[in-house]
């Protein structure tokens, strides 16, 4: 009995299309959000294709990884976060057209996206029965996994720039206020009974902002409180340190799962 149940935890382990939520997981999606400020900036400020450019080939980039991921019969890594990368690209160029080109603000924008984000996980519990984060296995869950990604990480960039500049707090403080929000939420889930998918959900948007801020730390100039560094340099090597990352996590996967 104990066997087959095992085995049909192995089964649902391997249907599942999103990896394994370890620390390993938290630290390359705050790469990857760290990687989508920095990307984005570098397609729409060092470049100069703008706001609504930037967007649309971002979009275009989301899509092509979205049916690459969706098309997989299986988790493959790579896909997985090629298309989390892309969230975050498009993420920070949609954030900056609704704050600044269509004039919507900081507040409003996050106001708007917030709700956005809270009416599809209403939808998406309606229409399964639960929002999942974990076991990710069919069709019209994927779809809002990632719509819901999709909005969370604009509305993490809004957040991270209203928190930075608005409030005047700056980018490393800024990058603060959501290291040690992240980290109440990781009490939560030790110290409370909160369901794993609200703390799931709100740690993964909090990574956003937090890798919003961390990226403007190191390419904003030093007279605005950067380091200033390359925007393409900085983003090509943190995707160089989540290529290896996610080598090393899948491989130690493959390897505890044959052994």
């Amino acid at each position: 009995m104990v066997r087959r149940e095992k085995a049909v935890e192995i089964g649902i382990g391997i249907l599942s299309k999103v990896p394994q939520v370890t620390l390993a997981f938290w630290v390359i999606k705050i790469l990857a959000t760290t990687v989508g400020e920095t990307g984005g900036d570098a397609l729409s400020m060092t470049l100069n294709l703008g706001y609504g450019l930037s967007s649309l080939i971002f979009l275009g980039l989301f899509c092509v990884t979205l049916a690459a991921q969706m098309t997989a019969k299986r988790y493959h890594p790579f896909f997985y976060w090629a298309v989390v990368v892309a969230t975050t690209t498009v993420g920070t160029t949609a954030s900056d057209y609704l704050d600044r080109t269509a004039g919507l603000g900081y507040v409003r924008s996050s106001i708007f996206l917030f709700c956005g984000v809270i009416a599809v996980l209403i939808i998406w519990r309606y229409s399964t029965g639960k929002i999942a984060f974990d076991q990710i296995q069919t069709p019209k869950d994927e779809l809002f996994y990632w719509l819901t990604i999709l909005i969370s990480n604009t509305l993490g960039t809004a957040l991270g720039d209203f928190t930075a500049t608005t409030t005047g707090l700056g980018f490393e403080r800024g990058a603060l206020v959501f290291a040690v929000l992240i980290g109440v939420v990781a009490a939560a889930h030790y110290l409370t009974k909160l369901p794993d998918s609200v703390l799931f959900w709100s740690a993964y948007i909090l990574t956003r902002p937090l890798g919003a801020t961390l990226g403007d730390t190191l390419t904003k100039s030093r007279a605005e409180g950067g380091f200033d560094l390359g925007r393409i340099t900085s983003s090509l090597t943190m995707v160089a340190v989540m290529v290896i990352l996610v080598t090393l996590t899948s491989r130690r996967a493959f390897r505890k799962a044959n052994s």
